[in-house]
């Protein structure tokens, strides 16, 4: 089975060997066993079903929640000449009836589902004409009410295993603590546990943490002693569009990415970036999905994280090439409480988040009794400004009436155009006869779409132009005309996030927000606080150990490149050397100490540095050695004080 597996993981994606934990993952896999696979970013989750899957017959479902993702697996699936699918609320009908027929009577090899939809008749009716081999669960620690990110609706996933009782489960998580992996297990009804935990170590990637209220002065020194191209993490929009500004202005190739831009625009940066025509990427966190960047040199974060697995998995983009590569957190002397502040707005006042309900609802146009399993476009900016709102408020209360299974914001994505019907079927016969311009285009509608009298349905315009026989265009400018007529409610094809309704709405009296939900979130996120702050406080341990203690590995080893360990060397060599003022700049092994002419690696920065400025990439050339070396020995001397970066980005010597 290994050479099968080799072979077709080399026929698909070009890839001779396994990378660490995948080639466990995928025996276990074929061998039918229930597995949860817990593995770092960036070390191929997704080969570990698709390869197994293909190796042999039939179809994996692979429920996700990010809906960015499943776009972009799809994409590359069918690149690849593989038959892939993903159904979720930014669907129409018809298109989810034809993804799903695909996978009963055609060749479809992977169905990708956001968890809410597994509730739906259509889906369950379907799933079990399927020829299901594998049913994965990615971010599988949603299931888990201990989880960072728990989703209700992630326990249906226990009643598709009744559905399909032979089909063994891939349960996958990049961040899964000890409690976590074990209520993972008992909530996918594993029939034995068996869990496959790969490496959290990251040997080549260098963290540190720069105390500093100058931040911007500290990212300019980094991005001139680092060569290569790197990522910087701001935690707003404006401050992303600021910041790339400032780099820009300082002479630095910089482009800036968050949700907020057209999509379009967005995948032109992220391409720009990806292909080297720009250096750095200043982005939110919306940047992340679908990064394939295997030489990203460093990854800074400007403001701090919520939690330590959104700093691992953010800071794990940095170096998927196995060279030398730096993790970089800076905290000025105000963090701490800015955390604590977020940290409040975290948890609104249940009544609060009750009137946000009612809000949303009304936002939407839902009345109580309707909506269940109906998704609508949802702009955040524009609910909180009608509702005089603040969006963090807003964003919390929406995680809470997640977790207690009313409604699910999705991430932003490309939504169908929908309509509904305000007259009456008699009525619309009469304007049908009136109005003999509309007819052929109301009755290729009501051919095409059930249910538009009594809710919003999602249509194509593209499909009822081919039906038709009209442009698109025409289509749109006759929908709207009906809007305007009243006939019916319209809303155009737009990017946005959708409110999903798990469950029909409530009177507002009658939502019942779990005091033990609430505690129990305000427990987690408490910890998952302190374990950044201790992360980001800390300067006795090594920094790596920490990330791998987080998440399970309790025999990991000092890694002898972050910052702590490189300051415990500096302070035992400067005690083996009494009266020694300079310590040479503490790397890795012996490889990285060169001497150059005569001098150490950092006493050649500082004679380079005397005869003028220089760019970090200008002093590896200069300096004969190993560039990550010299980018370390630069990283070195400029925390002790004596190099500096100018104005210009480029580095001088402190006399």
């Amino acid at each position: 089975m290994r050479r099968r597996l080799l072979a077709v993981m080399e026929k698909y994606w070009g890839y001779k060997d396994f990378r660490p934990g995948q080639e466990q993952i995928m025996l276990s896999v074929t061998a039918g066993r229930d597995t949860l696979a817990l593995m770092p970013t960036g070390g191929g989750k997704s080969l570990t079903y698709q390869v197994p899957v293909m190796a042999r017959e039939g179809l994996c479902i692979v429920v996700t929640p990010l809906i960015a993702l499943m776009k972009d697996q799809v994409d590359r699936l069918r690149r690849l000449g593989i038959p892939a699918a993903a159904i979720h609320s930014g669907l129409s009908y018809t298109q989810i009836d034809i993804a799903l027929d695909n996978c009963v009577y055609g060749d479809m090899r992977f169905l990708y589902v956001a968890p809410e939809r597994l509730a739906t008749e259509a889906f369950r009716l379907r799933v079990q004409r399927m020829k299901v081999t594998l049913l994965a669960v990615d971010e599988a620690h949603c299931i888990s009410q201990w989880g960072y990110d728990f989703r209700p609706s992630y326990l249906r996933i226990a009643e598709l295993r009744k559905l399909l009782p032979d089909v063994p489960v891939l349960a996958l998580t990049a961040s899964a603590t000890k409690l976590v992996a074990g209520d993972i297990m008992q909530r996918l009804d594993f029939e034995t546990p068996n869990i496959i935990r790969s490496s959290f170590a990251r040997p080549n990637l260098s963290y540190a943490v720069r105390h500093t209220d100058d931040k911007q002065e500290q990212l300019l020194r980094i991005i001139g002693a680092v060569d290569g191209s790197g990522i910087v993490y701001m935690r707003t929009r404006e401050g992303c569009e600021q910041m790339a500004e400032t780099l820009r202005e300082a002479g630095h190739s910089v482009a800036y990415y968050h949700a907020g831009l057209p999509h379009a625009e967005r995948d032109m940066r992220q391409e720009e970036w990806t292909s080297g025509k720009v250096r750095i990427m200043v982005a939110t966190n919306a940047f992340g999905m679908g990064i394939d960047k295997a030489d990203v040199r460093f990854v800074v974060h400007y403001s701090m994280c919520d939690s330590l697995e959104s700093y691992y998995q953010e800071a794990g983009r940095a170096g998927r090439d196995g060279r030398r590569s730096y993790a970089v957190l800076l905290v000025s002397s105000e963090d701490r409480m800015s955390i604590e502040r977020r940290f409040e707005a975290e948890f609104p006042p249940l009544e609060e988040v009750k009137s946000i309900y009612e809000k949303a609802c009304d936002y939407v146009q839902v009345a109580v009794g309707d909506g269940l399993y109906a998704s609508f476009p949802f702009n955040m900016r524009g609910f909180c400004a009608r509702n005089r709102l603040f969006a963090g408020k807003v964003a919390a209360a929406m995680k809470l009436l997640r977790q207690n299974g009313y409604l699910t914001l999705t991430e932003e994505m490309e939504n169908p155009a929908r309509i509904l019907f305000c007259v009456s079927r008699d009525d619309l016969y009469r304007i049908r006869i009136e109005r003999n311009d509309l007819d052929h285009m109301i009755r290729t509608v009501l051919r095409l779409y059930n249910g538009v009298f009594t809710d919003f349905r999602p249509i194509d315009e593209r499909e009822i132009a081919t039906v038709s026989g009209y442009t698109v265009a025409h289509v749109k400018e006759l929908l709207k005309r009906m809007w305007q007529m009243r006939i019916i409610r319209y809303i155009p094809s737009n990017r946005s996030a959708m409110l999903f309704f798990d469950e029909e709405r409530l009177p507002t009296k009658d939502i019942y927000i779990s005091p033990d939900t609430y505690m129990r979130r305000k427990q987690l996120m408490t910890e998952r606080f302190e374990n950044m702050l201790r992360y980001a406080f800390n300067d006795g341990t090594c920094r790596s150990v920490i990330l791998q203690n987080y998440f399970g590995d309790d025999n990991a080893g000092d890694c002898g490149i972050c910052d702590v360990c490189l300051e415990k060397r500096r302070r035992a060599r400067a005690a083996a050397a009494p009266g020694t003022t300079h310590a040479a700049p503490a790397e890795a092994d012996s490889q990285n100490t060169p001497d150059t002419a005569g001098h150490n690696l950092w006493q050649a920065v500082i004679e380079a540095l005397r005869r003028g400025e220089a760019t970090g990439k200008e002093l590896c050339r200069t300096i004969k050695a190993d560039p990550s070396a010299v980018a370390a020995a630069i990283d070195t001397l400029m925390s002790e004080g004596k190099i500096s970066a100018a104005a210009s980005g480029k580095l001088v010597l402190i006399e």
